[in-house]
């Protein structure tokens, strides 16, 4: 792991968390999307953009074994949506309101997907887990 002071090879369970924390941060960041979906701001520069998390790969030549890392959330380079409501009290002198471009049946796909992940993941340790234990009671 480049950077770690720990020299030990990745195992398993290590590949496995890291797993886990990258399904995290996407259903963190869907969750923050959805709560902001139909917001509105009296600017288009104060409006709500959403999150995008950005992952890469990281292999650990000591054992072979590759895994994910967070490299960054980031916000997405969408443009808000203008709405003309002269009402709104935050309309602007046009009397337009910002909405935040949020795709919630995108945002809902994305929870569910990694939601799912997660738990693939969580069997996955759960079945390794159960082979070691069956391993050791054979000796």
């Amino acid at each position: 792991m480049p950077g770690s002071a720990n020299t030990n090879p990745m195992s398993l369970f290590d590949v496995a968390g890291r797993a886990m924390s990258a399904q995290l941060v996407r259903m963190n960041a869907s969750a923050s999307n959805l709560a902001n979906a139909g917001s509105v701001a009296a600017s288009a520069d104060t409006a709500f953009r959403p999150l995008r998390p950005v992952f890469a790969e990281e292999l650990d030549r000591s054992s072979g074994l590759s895994s994910v890392r967070v490299t960054g959330v980031y916000r997405a380079d969408t443009a808000p949506i203008r709405t003309h409501d002269p009402d709104h009290p935050l309309a602007d002198a046009n009397g337009d309101v910002w909405a935040a471009p949020v795709d919630e049946n995108a945002e809902m796909v994305e929870m569910m997907e990694s939601a799912r992940q997660y738990q693939n993941v969580v069997e996955a340790m759960q079945t390794a887990k159960q082979l070691m234990l069956e391993t050791m009671r054979m000796k």
